[in-house]
C-alpha cells in the first residue's frame, strides 16, 4: 500500500495575517502572485468600495499577477438579464483598476439565468457560461510563468435541474490530457478551480462523518487529479466556500482561499475576515499569506 502523508489545517482569520510555508527558498526566479476569490461585487453593502480597497492593496504588493476564484459577481444566476449584465459591467469596470494581468476562474454565480427565477430564455445567445465566455473567453485555459504551469478550470455543471454541481467535463478531460502531454514532468503545475477539489469544511462545520455534497465539491476530483500522477503538481488554488484552509496530502496543497467578500459583505465567515491570498513561489516550492485588507462593514 502506497504510504502518504495528511496534514489539514483548517484557519481561521481575525483581523491578521495567516502565512504558512514549505521549504521557502529565495532564487532568481521567485515571483508573488494573489488569489482573489468569491468577491460577489454588488450595488450594495458597500461591495464596491470594498473591492476597490482590496484592489488598492493588491497594487501595493505588486505581484506578478492575479488569478481571480470565480464568483466575481454577487449572482447572475437567478437574476434577469438586465441585472446580470449589469453586474457583470460593474465588475468589468471596477477591476479594470488592477496594475497587472488577471487571470480569471469562472465560479457558480457567473452562469447566467439557469435558475428558473430568472425568468432566462435559454436561447438567449448569453444563456449559461455563455456571459462569462463573451466578457472573459473560454473557461478554461493555461498559461506559463518563469517556469511554472498555471492551469484555469471550469468546474460548475448546470445539470438542468435548477441545479449546479461540480464537475469537470470530458472535454476538459481531454484538454488536461493533451496540456500534460505537452508538459515536461518536473514542471511545478497550480491549479486554480472555483469548487473545491477536496475540502474539510463540511467535516469541520456540519459533521465529521457527514459527506460533502456535489455542489460542494468536484464529485469526479479524483478521476481528475489522478490524471495529475506522474506530474508535479503542487498547489490546488480553491473558492466556493468562503472559509480558508490548507490541505496538505502527498506533496499538494489543496488552499481554498477564504473569500474578498467574507460574508458577502455582511461581516466574517466563522472568523475569517474579508482577504485574499498572496503567494512565492521558488524555483519548485510555495509558499502563501492570507492578507486582511482592512476593509469592515459600516454599521
Amino acid at each position: 500500500m502506497k504510504k502518504f502523508s495528511l496534514y489539514i489545517a483548517a484557519a481561521l482569520i481575525t483581523g491578521v495575517i495567516l502565512a504558512t510555508s514549505c521549504k521557502r527558498k529565495d532564487d532568481d526566479k521567485s515571483f508573488t502572485f494573489a488569489f482573489m476569490t468569491d468577491i460577489h461585487l454588488t450595488y450594495e453593502r458597500n461591495a464596491i468600495a470594498g473591492f476597490s480597497q482590496a484592489i488598492k492593496s493588491v497594487n501595493e504588493l505588486k505581484p506578478d499577477f492575479v488569478i481571480t476564484g470565480g464568483d466575481l459577481v454577487m449572482d447572475a444566476l437567478a437574476q434577469r438579464y438586465t441585472m446580470a449584465d449589469s453586474l457583470y459591467n460593474l465588475y468589468k469596470s471596477t477591476s479594470g483598476s488592477f496594475k497587472m494581468p488577471v487571470f480569471t476562474t469562472m465560479g457558480n454565480h457567473e452562469i447566467y439565468g439557469i435558475y428558473t427565477k430568472s425568468g432566462a430564455d435559454p436561447q438567449n445567445p448569453e444563456y449559461g457560461e455563455k456571459m462569462f465566455e463573451k466578457r472573459f473567453g473560454y473557461p478554461y485555459t493555461s498559461f506559463d510563468h518563469k517556469g511554472w504551469k498555471f492551469m484555469i478550470l471550469n468546474s460548475v455543471e448546470d445539470t438542468g435541474k435548477d441545479r449546479y454541481i461540480g464537475r469537470i467535463d470530458d472535454a476538459q478531460i481531454e484538454w488536461i490530457k493533451k496540456e500534460l502531454a505537452s508538459t515536461a514532468k518536473e514542471t511545478p503545475i497550480v491549479l486554480s478551480t472555483h469548487i473545491p477539489f477536496i475540502t474539510a469544511n463540511t467535516q469541520k462545520y456540519v459533521g465529521t462523518t457527514v459527506a460533502n455534497d456535489s455542489s460542494a465539491v468536484i464529485y469526479n476530483g479524483k478521476e481528475v487529479l489522478d490524471l495529475f500522477n506522474d506530474y508535479n503538481l503542487k498547489l490546488v488554488l480553491q473558492g466556493h466556500l468562503h472559509s480558508l484552509e490548507d490541505i496538505y496530502i502527498d506533496g499538494i496543497h489543496f488552499i481554498t482561499g477564504g473569500a474578498v467578500s467574507s460574508g458577502w459583505w455582511n461581516g466574517p465567515v466563522n472568523g475569517t475576515e474579508e482577504g485574499y491570498l498572496l503567494l512565492t513561489a521558488g524555483k519548485n516550492d510555495i509558499s502563501w499569506k492570507y492578507i486582511d485588507y482592512g476593509w469592515e462593514v459600516k454599521k
